[in-house]
């Protein structure tokens, strides 16, 4: 169990050169953008335009901050994803592009190589405890808004964008909110 700290998040370019991405973890550790088995990262999206693309990856975006996004893939439009949409998963190996709603967005990016591993991505609002059942391999809890304490585990206490990066063994644990919070449950698994 590791608490990964907001302030102390790598940020990079992005790989097409037009922003930058904040790196909240990586695996294996300290991996590139051509080595990684799995990958997740905010990014502050300046205006519309071509997403980077990464051979052989699955990815899925959600909407933190701002008015949303609508999303072009392979020539057809996909998605509108606002900060109330769920998730949206897509490959990160078709041409994608995407056009600004009205403004800035932030979004949170989790990538995996296919054939190596999978993913899904669950956006909870909590105000009372909740559960959070891990999986097998890594599970990730992003606190977006508000804070979320973890007593089981030692009283952890997470503000917003601090992540809890759980082990293959981690028992589910029980989240208080400290006033209403949202947080993003990423779990991380090996391909079959």
């Amino acid at each position: 169990m590791r608490i990964l700290r907001a302030a102390d998040y790598r940020v990079m370019p992005w790989k097409n050169g037009g922003g930058t991405t904040t790196e909240i973890a990586v695996s294996p550790d300290g991996a590139g953008l051509d080595e990684f088995d799995w990958r997740v990262s905010m990014a502050r999206v300046e205006g519309s335009g071509p997403f980077s693309t990464f051979a052989g990856i699955d990815r899925t975006l959600s909407v933190l901050e701002g008015e949303g996004i609508v999303l072009d893939i392979a020539g057809r439009p996909a998605a509108r994803l606002t900060p109330a949409s769920q998730p949206f998963s897509f490959p990160a190996d078709q041409p994608t592009s995407a056009a600004l709603i009205a403004g800035p967005i932030t979004d949170l990016n989790v990538m995996t190589r296919r054939g190596r591993t999978l993913h899904s991505v669950e956006r909870l609002a909590i105000s009372r405890p909740v559960e959070i059942a891990t999986q097998a391999g890594s599970t990730l809890i992003l606190c977006h808004k508000g804070e979320a304490v973890f007593h089981e585990a030692g009283s952890i206490r997470l503000g917003p964008l601090d992540t809890l990066l759980l082990g293959p063994d981690a028992p589910a644990l029980r989240v208080e909110p400290a006033r209403d919070t949202t947080l993003f449950v990423v779990r991380v698994t090996i391909a079959a």
